[in-house]
Formats: C-alpha cells, structure tokens, sequence
C-alpha cells in the first residue's frame, strides 16, 4: 500500500508504495483511509520530537486523524460493520502504523465512529482529533453565557473548533490573531474581539476585560501570563502541558476521541452548528509539503486518500 513514512532516526517524512496493508486484529477493524488531515502532534512526530515520549517503531507511518469505510472486521469486534463509512484518530502507546496511508487498523471501541448523513469523509477526516481536544478544554473551563473566553491560539485547528464553541455555549469570545487574514479569520468563527499577540497582549485583554476573563484556552503563548488576566475564579485549560502543577486554576489537556465526543463533532457539523475551516487540501504524496505549510496555518490543512 501507499503511505507516507520515516524510515529510520532522523529521515524525512516521505511516501513508500510497497508496505503491506495491515490485517485487523482481535477487537481491531481495518479501514480504507479516504482523507486525512495535519496536527501539530504530527508535525512533531515527524520532526522527531517525540522521542523518549513515544516509541518509534520504523517505518513509522505518520498521521492521526482518518476517514474512510471500513475494509475488514477482527474477531470480537461487533460495534462496526464491513462498509460502515467511520472516523476518528489512531490512538496507540506508540508511533508505528498510522493514518496516512491507504489502510490503517483501529480499536474498534476507541477512537473511531460511524460517519453520519451529512457529513462527507473529506470533512470528517479533518475534524477528530483537534474537535475531540477542542471539546475537552472547553468542558474543563465550562462556559457559559456570563464568562468571557479567552481563546490562545485561536487560528490553529483546535482554537478554531474552540472559539466556536465557546460561542455556542453563549460565551463572549476573546480570541488571539495577528491583524489582517488571521484577524477576519477568527472573527467569521464567532469572536466577538480579536487581541494581536504579537503586541502588549494583557494590555488589550484588560481594555476588554477589566476584571479578568473568566476561562483562558491555553493553545498557544506563556501560560503563566494567560493565568494573570484571568479572574479570581477563573479556569485555565492547556493543551501544552500548562498544569496544576504550574498554576491552581490549570487544567492540562489531552484529547481523547472517544465514540461519544467523536459523535458529537459529527452531528454538530453535520447539522451546520459547527464548520471545519480547511485552509488547503493535499493528495497523500504531498503531505511533506503539507508539514512544510502547516506552521502559521490558519484551521485545518487536510489529506486526501485517494
């Protein structure tokens, strides 16, 4: 099959054509990838960083998000049934088998769900793993329609999902941007302000917000600044590794897919309640071009599979 590879410390990403397609094993579907998207957790992965945290098992096929229809069925997984258009994200302890490629294996149980009417697999590939991280930080924060929101890099895939729905939970939405594209960006999503990051940003957060924002979406920046402009009961979640540890009203932030979460994107988006902003699409082999562009993106480079 066809997939986009390091093949050994320190090579490039870069696409194979003659790696043998996988087998589902117990409690294990194997899907035909149709689309894809780039993470930042891929960007790293790629670049090597994950080291120490993640084992590499070469060739590594890189890539989290996914969507297709599933090939084939393991013994013992029932949930899902040959032809059933899924997605969702590789979840595994290690880096080895991933989604950019033709075929890829999933737990049947975790990570993956059944694509809805509505919703084609080209936007679903791009939407499991920063909507799934989106939705856990904002469910850590809990907003309502008497906070104010402070989104930290808000042109990114998460903080695009993250001021969306910090809006739909009625929040006002402070989001950071540079001026230009980046600014009417965020605002199109729902931001009721935009504060440029690049100048005295607690300056023009306070001239928003006096008293404080009452939740900060830690994204992006200095965490420990973030957590100054919030207000005395205010609630910080990062998603790069800004804790409790660090400050008492941080949570740290892993998202996780899990068949729920991953149905609630998808009836969001499906219903127009959400948008998955793809800024460009690659074809597979042009996916090191795409971890090339992916710095400074504003939403969703996606892949397709074809």
């Amino acid at each position: 099959m066809r997939a986009i590879t390091l093949d050994a410390e320190g090579a490039a990403p870069a696409p194979r054509d003659d790696l043998a397609r996988p087998s589902p094993g117990p409690g294990e579907v194997l899907v035909r990838v149709r689309a894809s998207s780039v993470n930042g957790f891929d960007k790293k992965a790629a670049a090597g960083m994950m080291r120490g945290a993640m084992e590499y098992r070469y060739p590594v096929v890189l890539g989290k998000d996914f969507a297709g229809e599933v090939e084939a069925i393991g013994g013992n997984a029932a949930r899902l049934r040959v032809g059933d258009p899924v997605f969702g994200v590789v979840m595994r302890s290690y880096l080895g088998d991933g989604a950019w490629a033709e075929y890829v294996t999933v737990d049947d149980g975790y990570g993956i769900t059944r694509v809805p009417e509505g919703l084609d697999l080209a936007t679903a590939g791009a939407l499991g793993l920063a909507g799934a991280t989106a939705l856990d930080a904002l469910a850590a924060i809990a907003p309502g329609p008497r906070d104010t929101v402070l989104v930290a890099g808000a042109t990114g895939g998460v903080g695009a999902f993250a001021v969306q729905y910090a809006r739909a939970a009625g929040a006002r939405v402070v989001a950071t941007a540079r001026p230009g594209p980046p600014t009417d960006f965020v605002r199109e999503l729902g931001a009721d302000e935009v504060v440029d990051y690049t100048a005295d940003l607690a300056a023009q957060v306070r001239a928003v917000a006096p008293d404080g924002v009452s939740a900060v979406v830690h994204l992006a920046g200095d965490g420990a600044q973030l957590a100054g402009l919030l207000a005395p009961d205010g609630r910080l979640a990062s998603t790069i590794g800004f804790g409790p540890e660090q400050h008492p009203a941080a949570t740290s932030i892993l998202g996780s897919p899990a068949p729920e979460t991953l149905d609630r994107l998808a009836g969001d988006v499906a219903a127009g309640r959400v948008r998955v902003p793809v800024s460009h699409r690659y074809e597979l082999a042009e996916v090191p071009q795409a971890l090339s562009d992916f710095s400074g993106v504003l939403g969703k480079l996606a892949v397709t599979v074809p």
